[in-house]
């Protein structure tokens, strides 16, 4: 069962954000933040940083959990953390490696990842929120620039 979080909109706010400053930087837009679910507190945050870096492994959801720096084990059983678009499966270990147990998405119109299903079955709680936002910007770079958005998704 989803349910809603305290810090849902302010966390998709921040991720959407992000997306926004990958695109204007010539990336990939996928955003996200990693959010502290006790007090709101946001630990890190981040966007796909593959063609500004030259990286094969710098998604959204990794940017994000390597800006939050490195933390305590237990501190990431307290989180959630927000993605512009449904993690692939590279980002989806990533959270079960850190058991973090909320995952809230933006959208997965323009991409689904079997990593939604994969992370339910693990016990995470995955919610899609749907965000207009965040499918009209992915499909706008997708559209405009279907060979980066091939090789971000590994094919």
């Amino acid at each position: 069962m989803s349910t809603v979080g305290k810090y849902d909109q302010i966390g998709m706010d921040i991720a959407y954000e992000e997306a926004a400053k990958g695109l204007a930087e010539g990336g990939v837009p996928i955003g996200g933040c990693l959010i502290n679910d006790e007090d709101g507190t946001v630990l890190g945050r981040g966007h796909n940083m593959r063609f500004q870096k030259g990286s094969a492994t710098l998604h959204g959801e990794i940017s994000t959990l390597e800006n939050c720096g490195r933390l305590p084990g237990h501190v990431y059983k307290r989180t959630t953390l927000y993605t512009t678009l449904s993690p692939c499966d590279m980002c989806t270990g990533a959270i079960i490696m850190y058991g973090i147990p909320r995952c809230v998405v933006g959208e997965n119109v323009n991409f689904k990842s079997p990593g939604e299903e994969y992370l339910r079955s693990r016990g995470h709680e995955v919610v899609v929120v749907d965000d207009e936002r965040c499918k009209k910007i992915m499909r706008k770079f997708i559209s405009e620039r279907p060979h980066d958005w091939f090789e971000d998704i590994g094919e």
